[in-house]
C-alpha cells in the first residue's frame, strides 16, 4: 500500500496554529497527532518537520512538539500566508503584507526606470495595458486580470537588479491572489489604481525614476488604505 502524503496533515494542522487554535506554548504529542489524523506516525513525523523549518512547532525529547511564538514563525513564506488569509487573521495579514508592498514596491519601480533591459519595459508596458483593458471590461476579478497583475509586479521587482527585492515576489503574489480569491478584488478596478499602473509602466519605460516611484507608491497606498479600512 503506498504511503500516505503529509501533505493534508500539514495544511489541517498549520491551518490550525495559524488561525490561533493552538496558540503558542500548546503542547502536542505524535502519538495524539496520530490518531486525530488516522495516519501513519511517518506522515506525522513529516508534517512535523515542515513546520518545524517553519518556525511554527519546536520538537523536544520527553516533552513532545510545542507551538512557538508567533514572532518566530517564517513570515514569507507562502504556505503560511495563505493559512493566515483562511483564518481569523485574514484581515491583519492582508495589512501586514500590502505595509511591506508600500516599502519595497515604490523602490523598485525607481531602480526598474534605471536598470530594465528593453525586453522588460515592453512586457511591463504590454501587461498594464492588458490590466486596463480587462478593468474597463469590467474583469477586474477574473484570473486572466489577476495573472496579469502578478506578472506585472513580479516583473517590476525583477527589473529592480536587486535579488533581496525579487525575493518578495512569492509573498506579495500569495496576497494579491488572496485577495482575488477571497473576492475581495472588484470586478471593475478602482481607476485611480488602473491610472497608476499605466503611469507606473510609462514612467519605467521612459526611465524616469522620480515619476515610478511616485505612482507605485500611490496605487499601493490606496490598496493599503482599502485594507486598513475593511478591519
Amino acid at each position: 500500500m503506498a504511503q500516505a502524503s503529509h501533505g493534508p496533515v500539514l495544511d489541517a494542522l498549520g491551518t490550525r496554529i495559524a488561525a490561533g487554535e493552538l496558540p503558542p506554548g500548546s503542547v502536542l504529542t505524535l502519538a495524539g497527532l496520530e490518531s486525530e489524523y488516522g495516519v501513519s506516525r511517518t506522515v506525522i513525523r513529516e508534517a512535523v518537520r515542515v513546520l518545524e523549518a517553519m518556525g511554527m512547532l519546536a520538537s523536544r525529547r520527553r516533552v513532545g512538539v510545542t507551538v512557538r511564538p508567533v514572532a518566530e514563525w517564517s513570515a514569507l513564506d507562502t504556505r503560511l500566508i495563505d493559512w493566515q488569509l483562511r483564518g481569523p487573521r485574514r484581515d491583519q495579514q492582508l495589512i501586514v503584507v500590502t505595509e511591506l508592498r508600500a516599502a519595497i514596491e515604490p523602490i523598485a519601480a525607481r531602480l526598474s526606470a534605471v536598470r530594465a533591459s528593453d525586453v522588460q519595459r515592453a512586457e511591463i508596458l504590454r501587461l498594464a495595458a492588458r490590466l486596463e483593458e480587462l478593468g474597463h471590461a469590467g474583469r477586474g476579478d477574473s484570473e486572466e486580470y489577476l495573472i496579469a497583475d502578478i506578472a506585472f509586479h513580479d516583473l517590476i521587482l525583477d527589473a529592480s537588479g536587486n535579488l533581496m527585492l525579487a525575493a518578495t515576489k512569492a509573498p506579495i503574489a500569495a496576497v494579491i491572489a488572496g485577495r482575488s480569491h477571497l473576492g475581495l478584488t472588484p470586478g471593475t478596478p478602482y481607476d485611480e489604481a488602473l491610472h497608476n499602473h499605466i503611469e507606473t509602466a510609462a514612467a519605467i519605460a521612459r526611465g524616469d525614476a522620480d515619476a515610478a516611484e511616485v505612482h507605485t507608491r500611490r496605487y499601493v497606498e490606496a490598496v493599503l488604505s482599502e485594507v486598513r479600512g475593511s478591519n
